[in-house]
């Protein structure tokens, strides 16, 4: 199982995964995408965009390494590894 760690800020967005240990069965960063997907519809669309990159405001780290494929999110992932997905925030 991967575990996956989300902003806090997504919660506010996809409120069925707070306070939830959310772990997924994947084998690549794409497919960890697919899986929050069905468990919390949208999130995927949040993260990614039409055409599957990760959308420009969207950072996903794989064991503390920044993934290398924005495009088609093909970072690997194993057994116990930790996702991170943070979106920047602005303002002013």
């Amino acid at each position: 199982m991967v575990t996956v760690h989300l902003t806090r800020h997504l919660f506010s967005f996809f409120p069925r995964l707070e306070g939830k240990e959310i772990a997924v069965e994947a084998s690549t960063a794409f497919e960890v995408v697919q899986a929050l997907e069905r468990t919390a519809p949208g999130i995927g669309f949040y993260i990614c965009d039409e055409r599957g990159r990760l959308r420009t405001h969207v950072n996903v780290f794989v064991d503390k390494q920044m993934i290398r494929d924005r495009r088609g999110l093909s970072d690997a992932v194993g057994p116990g590894s930790e996702v991170h997905i943070f979106q920047a925030l602005s303002g002013g």
